[in-house]
């Protein structure tokens, strides 16, 4: 075997990510714990260039781990794009979504086989590192979740080509409600490959690593059955509600429901955005027959201009500047996308 180039040295913690060589499998480590590795432009931009540079490698694998126990990555520091947008600098948060979504796109089409090991918090751009590869493998810690309607945003990072390929209309459903799903759920709806107990997914890193058989049949034999889904018990309820053509449709439905689950479901989309929902089933909708280039270019026009509107300056305030909790949302003034993915407003 011809023996590997030389490879980006590890990186400093204050970037948040260190890659390196470990005989012909790629290692990632995530490694900002005190902000739950949520992703930086410094982050996104050393991600870019650690897996353009493996790409020229002859390497068996990538696998993709965190330093903490407590979350994969609670997503992008979505933070920093409302202050650029307060502080008038669309450029910056636009080439943070770019470079971000630049990563997404190599990790879905990489000839080697892509590895995420998952535990705890794995949002947004946390799943946009996870989902996109051949193996997701999760923990018993997990919590996965696109929140994005939340704080007034959308569902990205490749999200509008992921969730319309699960099966029945579980991608909507996720999508328009950020429901939280336990690895017995990712696993129930193909967002997650297997389940690995927590305190095993170190040791399968390395188990990789010394095993020169195929990554598949490694991890395979380290998986275990997750047990229940309990997501998986609302799968009739969510695939005839969430076909709603649109979000009135949607409302209405869940309103003559008379179901608990279906009262509780009512309760959390009356909680969020209202532009977000009609945005974000847009989007999936589109999504649904595009590839995965065209479904990230898609979301890069869309973060454009959704980043400048008063529900995503809010709903980031609430969440996570104040964190009250206690959005005040304006009126929808969404009004569709163009043939070729434009947002129109009134």
């Amino acid at each position: 075997m011809t023996e590997p180039a030389s490879t980006p040295a590890p990186t400093t913690t204050s970037i948040g990510v260190e890659a390196r060589v470990d005989g012909d499998v790629g290692r990632i480590l995530l490694d900002r714990p005190k902000a739950l590795n949520a992703l930086t432009t410094a982050m996104v931009e050393r991600l870019e260039e650690v897996l353009t540079t493996w790409a020229e490698e002859p390497l068996r694998a990538i696998v993709i781990e965190s330093s903490s126990d407590r979350a994969f990555s609670a997503g992008g520091d979505i933070r920093q794009v409302r202050e650029n947008t307060l502080a008038g600098d669309l450029d910056a948060s636009r080439h943070f979504f770019a470079t971000e979504y630049r990563v997404n796109h190599l990790l879905g089409t990489s000839r080697v086989p892509v590895v995420a090991l998952v535990d705890g918090a794995c949002m947004g751009g946390g799943m946009g590192l996870s989902v996109h590869g051949d193996f997701c493998v999760v923990g018993s810690r997990l919590a996965m979740a696109m929140p994005e309607t939340t704080i007034g945003f959308f569902p990205d990072v490749g999200a509008t080509h992921v969730l319309p390929r699960l099966e029945g209309e579980v991608g909507t459903y996720l999508g328009l409600t950020g429901a939280r799903l336990a690895a017995a759920d990712a696993v129930a709806v193909g967002l997650a490959t297997h389940h690995v107990p927590s305190d095993g997914l170190g040791a399968l890193a390395d188990r990789i690593v010394a095993d020169g058989r195929p990554v598949a049949e490694v991890i395979a034999e380290a998986a275990v059955d997750p047990g229940p889904s309990e997501l998986a018990t609302h799968r009739d309820e969510i695939d005839r509600l969430f076909s709603a053509p649109s979000v009135d449709v949607l409302l209405e439905a869940l309103r003559s429901d008379r179901s608990s689950w279906g009262r509780e479901t009512l309760g959390v989309l009356e909680g969020v955005s209202r532009q977000s929902l009609e945005i974000t089933l847009d989007l999936l909708r589109r999504g649904a027959g595009l590839s995965l280039r065209e479904c990230l270019d898609l979301e890069l026009r869309a973060t454009e201009q959704v980043v400048q509107s008063p529900d995503f300056i809010e709903g980031v305030r609430a969440v996570l500047v104040d964190k009250d909790r206690s959005p005040t949302w304006g009126r929808s003034q969404y009004r569709g996308l163009t043939a070729d993915g434009e947002i129109r407003w009134t």
